[in-house]
């Protein structure tokens, strides 16, 4: 007889396939343990076109470069028989924590002990780090009795201090980074569990035994020394080439971002518009992966110290160079002591500057895209700021003019959606609902996400009654969240890598860039499309 979860339902006895979009698949497992077993196989042994898994709470996310990859991964992934994971091959990490958080009397009441006994009960605990996610270096524990269930705040902090070491639900867990957070604070640790200086950066690993230690003394614990081959930043960049004089209301170092680190809490990050930001390199003979400058609704200019050549893409806006018009898309000379600007956009929302040779810019875990949810990468450009070429660059033959990707008008459009992998947990005929309404993408959203409204005549999502709340799992860029008020979310690329609210659609990766270049006010409709083939 299947054992039942938490919330009453049974556990699947064999793994259930969901697609998430176009090159992603969300695996239902049986329990935690599975997935931790198919987590380390796969990772030992990644499928062709792999990207990353990310493991959660009883699903297993696998995320494919392509959609022929993902096809191709179906036939191995529903005969796949993981062995279990050796002992040997995890690690114990120890956690000194000072047992004096603001909640542990409130937690201790929880589960009717004084917080003395919670303390020896906490340390008593083999925990065993079972997933990542919510933010760099936070890992999920959950404990061997499995005795563990811990309600969280019922109004979340805005801020946890880093270090904070939290309850909720099943789970304890370490605060590598201030960040907003909901759970039961009971002590603080110096033990560093984050350092992007180091290679890994997160000290624990899925599948590591934890083990809580109770110390009466803050210890300074001080961060190792970045060694050469570290994820840490790049060597001192080359002469500055331009100063920056300008930058609107937002503007952002982005290259394709940070591939393959969602175990440890890092969301890709990178270029919104990934065509765009390609074009912009191409067309003045960069490798795709070159740094640029990402502006939201213009307003962005420079002033250059050398001769350079620039190509702007994406929004159509207004380009001048010492105040004469100047064309998109299109190789542009800035000569030494002229001043290349960026209008407001009247299509579009982000404009990319591109700079022969790369921009260089401080990278983290390999990437220099400045992620906003955590903070990663560069600091926002600021005016005054010297921007220098990247050192060592060898670009290839400067390209020719290119045709716009955008539409002649974004006041209305339409992005196509496989549904799932979640629409069941959405009252019946809901689909419909977000398929033949209009929604309006609201002026709150970001580079986290779209957030969309209904239109005048339309109403929000509804939930389905008696499920629960849905455990945390990974995300994808495009997937459409229904939290609880019904507004739906679309996530873009520095998009938290789990989350709990269900899943009722997927947008296709090919209509990505688009929704990156969607202002607020513009309609949006989604076409709800089938994927053929094997991903199914």
């Amino acid at each position: 007889t299947p054992r039942r979860r938490r919330d009453g339902r049974k556990f699947r006895m064999t793994p259930e396939f969901r697609l998430m979009g176009t090159r992603s698949v969300l695996i239902d497992l049986p329990d935690s343990r599975t997935v931790m077993r198919w987590h380390a196989h796969l990772n030992a042994h990644p499928l062709d076109g792999q990207i990353e898994v990310i493991a959660a709470a009883n699903t297993l996310l696998f995320k494919a470069d392509t959609r022929r990859a993902l096809d191709a991964a179906f036939n191995a992934l529903r005969t796949l028989q993981p062995p279990e994971v050796q002992a040997d091959e995890n690690k114990t990490v120890g956690i000194d924590v000072m047992y004096s958080g603001e909640d542990l009397e409130e937690a201790a009441n929880l589960y009717g002990m004084s917080p003395q006994a919670l303390i020896d009960y906490h340390t008593s605990e083999e925990w065993t780090a079972a997933f990542g996610g919510f933010a760099p270096g936070f890992v999920y524990c959950t404990s061997a009795s499995q005795s563990w269930d811990t309600p969280r705040k019922s109004s979340p902090r805005p801020q946890v201090p880093a270090g904070s070491v939290a309850l909720a639900g099943p789970y304890s867990a370490v605060y590598p980074i201030d960040s907003p957070g909901g759970w039961q604070l009971i002590g603080t640790t110096p033990t560093p569990v984050w350092d992007e200086t180091q290679n890994p950066p997160n000290l624990i690993h899925p599948g590591d035994t934890v083990r809580y230690r109770a110390v009466t003394e803050h210890i300074d614990v001080k961060p190792g020394v970045t060694s050469a081959d570290s994820f840490g930043h790049s060597p001192h960049p080359g002469e500055p080439v331009a100063t920056v004089t300008e930058v609107g209301l937002q503007a952002l170092f982005q290259d394709l971002g940070r591939v393959g680190h969602g175990d440890v809490g890092v969301s890709t990050s990178g270029a919104l518009d990934r065509g765009a930001a390609r074009q912009a390199n191409r067309i003045v003979g960069n490798s795709s992966s070159a740094t640029v400058i990402e502006c939201l609704f213009g307003g962005f200019s420079f002033c250059a110290d050398v001769d350079v050549t620039c190509a702007v893409t994406g929004a159509q806006a207004p380009l001048t160079v010492d105040g004469q018009p100047a064309p998109l898309r299109t190789p542009v000379v800035v000569p030494a002591g002229a001043k290349l600007s960026v209008g407001a956009p009247t299509c579009g929302a982000r404009n990319y500057v591109a700079v022969r040779g790369g921009f260089a810019a401080p990278a983290v875990m390999g990437s220099s895209a400045s992620d906003t949810l955590s903070k990663l990468g560069p600091d926002p450009i600021v005016v005054g700021q010297k921007l220098s070429i990247e050192t060592g660059a060898v670009p290839a033959a400067v390209g020719e003019a290119e045709p716009s990707t955008l539409p002649e008008n974004l006041e209305s459009v339409t992005l196509r959606a496989v549904p799932g992998p979640r629409a069941h947990w959405c009252a019946p005929g809901e689909l419909d609902t977000l398929a033949t309404q209009t929604w309006t993408v609201s002026s709150t959203s970001n580079r986290i996400a779209l957030r969309l409204t209904p239109s005048e005549d339309g109403r929000v999502l509804r939930r389905a009654e008696g499920k629960g709340e849905l455990a945390s799992e990974g995300m994808v860029s495009g997937a459409i969240q229904v939290p609880p008020e019904g507004q739906p979310v679309l996530f873009l690329a520095d998009h938290p890598v789990t989350g709990g609210y269900p899943v009722i659609a997927t947008v296709v990766a090919e209509d990505l860039d688009l929704a990156a270049q969607l202002p607020p006010g513009t309609h949006v409709h989604f076409d709800l499309v089938d994927v053929p083939g094997d991903a199914t």
